[in-house]
């Protein structure tokens, strides 16, 4: 079995081309089973997501144009190739794509689509969270929270969140056990302060 680590932890996108071709929903999803799953072939994605192998091994090869995944060194063969993950998180700072020519729209665009895939995870969660043993359901945690903060320290914030999170997954993540999902979403309230 290849390899399941991407190689590395993460690539800042600071080109609109870039962050367009992830835009695309088959291409994230792939990308996404990918990082979930480790390495895996065009056939198998396919039928993971109820595609054929064709359009599969065509996003993938759009994909690795870009940077985003790579086929695995010495595994497969001309017509079965291995596909892997090249980072475990894409980044992006938005101020610096929406000044770019259209970067503004892709960046609106992955937006809906990152707040449609968590709207589908924590649907997918209250669906099955009763039939999960007690101990999963205990440490089952759907919280939030309300501050009143300037966006210099909301930023602060978002980068300590962020931080602990990396840091699990550097020395605390247990390869085997079951993947959960984080999810550190930070926005301002709309309407005047309270």
């Amino acid at each position: 079995m290849p390899e399941e680590t991407p190689p590395v932890e993460a690539v800042d996108v600071n080109d609109p081309r870039v962050l367009r071709a992830l835009a695309h929903p088959l291409r994230a999803a792939l990308l996404g089973l990918l990082r979930a799953g480790g390495p895996s072939t065009a056939s198998r994605l396919g039928q993971q997501l109820g595609e054929s192998s064709g359009s599969t091994s065509y996003h993938l090869r759009q994909l690795a144009g870009f940077g985003l995944v790579e086929e695995v060194p010495g595994e497969g063969t001309g017509r079965e190739r291995w596909w892997r993950a090249r980072h475990r998180s894409t980044r992006w700072s938005t101020e610096e794509l929406v000044a770019q020519p259209g970067g503004r729209e892709v960046v609106e665009e992955m937006t809906h689509q990152a707040l449609a895939i968590q709207r589908r995870v924590l649907a997918a969660h209250a669906e099955q969270r009763e039939g999960l043993d007690e101990a999963w359901r205990d440490a089952t945690s759907l919280n939030d929270w309300a501050l009143h903060l300037s966006p210099v320290a909301a930023g602060e914030l978002v980068e300590e969140l962020n931080a602990v999170v990396a840091r699990w997954r550097a020395e605390r993540e247990e390869p085997g056990q079951p993947l959960v999902q984080v999810l550190v979403d930070l926005f301002r309230l709309p309407g005047p302060p309270a």
